[in-house]
């Protein structure tokens, strides 16, 4: 019986559909029993049942083909760029990506194409992450992959805190200075993931001064209205053994004027000098002989308007161990070193002021309780300093300031500074 004729008794009722169904049931088997030629579209005979669900299967399979970074169960993983999804022939349908204890979910950009996702924000550190990405190619089918990884601990990973402070203005004397959070003992691989550029063009060399504190700065003070920007590059980077960086971040800043105030102590005098002309020369009280000034180059790299200043938290105790001093309201206070050197105003010395160095290191100027006058000598080169801005002590007894007391390595020779680089 020919096919039409067996559609033909299917559609004249059902009495006919036992003899039909035997009918078909002969076909088929003739069919699935009978072999072709090599024109024949039949299925192959030797195909086994696997083989054939094994067809059927693939014919389902997606073809999107996703890749996550980084592998499942990673631990150690990076908080900055080491998080990355992608796919080959489709594209991104959704990320989902979830720390998963305190269930926040990261959000994240796909690109215009749709075929690649990154996070919008820096992760946290010892932190277990799952990420979960559904993609479908050309025709509609899905693929689906996931993966859970846990970041860098902070025990197993460190952070360098920079000074200036981004988008800042500062003063000539404003080094570039990091400090980090854990030794540094591969110190050529970190200096040399720092890039630095000056549109001055001065070379920017940079000094180790201990295992975690690395300053850099040119030969001279930065020329005045120069851009300098920073980059550091050490996510993954190794610092010491198993321990890794976390970072891969910039900054930038802009030096202002050239502003350069010469202390003599032996006169008693402050000349302030900017873009080298004298602006005013200013009476001062410098240390006395018992607690000199140092002598050299410092930078102003605090201010404050008001601040307490007690001898005891710089070793200035008496026979009680009480502070020597204890002033909770100095006015218009400017840092100078680590140990406790300032610029700041006085308004309990008297006519001390070009006349006597009474303190006990710091330089003084005239100024006035609550620091609200603003025609004191105090409050006009507090409101005319920047951070950075270089003060030089010349004539005191004491000695230099140590280049490592405070944002003060210019009182290092050239020669020297190259030498505690890693890279020189």
């Amino acid at each position: 019986m020919e096919k039409r004729e067996l559609m033909t008794a299917l559609r004249r009722g059902s009495r006919g559909l036992t003899v039909v169904a035997a009918l078909l049931s002969g076909v088929l088997t003739l069919t699935a029993c009978s072999g072709g030629d090599d024109n024949d579209d039949g299925a192959n005979p030797g195909a086994s049942q696997e083989e054939a669900d094994d067809a059927a299967a693939n014919a389902d399979t997606s073809a999107a083909e996703i890749s996550i970074t980084p592998e499942d169960a990673a631990e150690n993983v990076g908080i900055n760029s080491d998080v990355q999804v992608s796919v080959e022939n489709g594209t991104l349908d959704e990320v989902t990506m979830t720390a998963t204890e305190s269930g926040t979910e990261v959000s994240g950009t796909f690109s215009e194409d749709e075929t690649s996702w990154t996070p919008d924000v820096q992760l946290e550190r010892a932190t277990r992450y799952q990420l979960t990405v559904q993609a479908s190619d050309s025709e509609g089918r899905a693929a689906h992959e996931s993966v859970t990884f846990t970041t860098v601990s902070p025990e197993d990973s460190f952070i360098g805190y920079f000074t200036p402070e981004d988008g800042s203005t500062v003063g000539v004397g404003m080094p570039i200075s990091l400090n980090f959070d854990k030794p540094i003992t591969n110190r050529a691989e970190v200096e040399e993931a720092v890039e630095i550029t000056a549109s001055s063009g001065q070379e920017v060399v940079g000094h180790w001064f201990s295992d975690t504190r690395l300053d850099f700065r040119p030969q001279q003070y930065w020329e005045a209205n120069t851009e300098v920007s920073v980059e550091l590059n050490w996510d993954g980077l190794e610092g010491s053994p198993g321990v890794y960086g976390v970072q891969d971040r910039s900054f930038s800043f802009t030096v202002g004027r050239s502003q350069i105030s010469t202390v003599d102590v032996e006169t008693h005098q402050m000349e302030v000098v900017r873009d080298g002309e004298t602006l005013r020369t200013l009476p001062i009280t410098a240390g006395s002989p018992e607690t000199p000034t140092y002598n050299g180059q410092m930078v102003i790299s605090e201010k404050h308007k008001e601040t307490r200043m007690n001898g005891a938290t710089v070793g200035f105790t008496d026979d009680d161990g009480e502070g020597e001093y204890d002033i909770p309201d100095v006015p218009h206070a400017m840092r100078l070193s680590t140990s406790g050197t300032f610029v700041h105003g006085n308004y309990w010395g008297g006519d001390v002021f070009g006349n006597a160095n009474t303190s006990h290191g710091c330089i003084g100027l005239a100024d006035v309780q609550g620091a609200d006058d603003p025609d004191t000598d105090g409050a006009w080169f507090y409101e005319n300093s920047l951070l950075g801005d270089v003060i030089i002590v010349v004539n005191s007894p004491d000695e230099v300031m140590q280049p490592d007391n405070g944002l003060n390595g210019w009182n290092m020779n050239w020669s020297d500074w190259v030498a505690g680089s890693a890279l020189s």
